[in-house]
């Protein structure tokens, strides 16, 4: 699956989860965020189409993706990208100790 339609799909799921993304040019890298009790994702324009993936799938992550259909090539996308975000943060957190 090539990243943009990765993205799209991934926007769409996000949105169905009930967040609104936004999209924005900034020195950020984006995350999700509750601002007067609306749920957002906020994405950098000017990062890589795979780390805006990123950011939605660690969002994803946390909506209970087990209650939500996925297209099953949408799905091993998402647990590729979930088993990066692990080891990433398995790695931080040996660094801080």
């Amino acid at each position: 699956m090539k990243i943009d339609k990765l993205i799209l799909e991934l926007e769409s799921l996000c949105e169905k989860g009930g967040y609104t993304i936004r999209k924005e040019r900034g020195t950020f890298r984006g995350d999700q965020c509750i601002i007067e009790g609306d749920k957002l994702v906020v994405i950098n324009k000017n990062r890589p189409p795979e780390a805006q993936a990123i950011i939605m799938a660690k969002v994803l992550k946390q909506i209970n993706p087990e209650d939500t259909y996925i297209k099953p090539a949408v799905r091993k996308k998402l647990e590729e990208l979930w088993s990066r975000i692990e080891k990433y943060e398995t790695l931080e957190e040996s660094i801080q100790e």
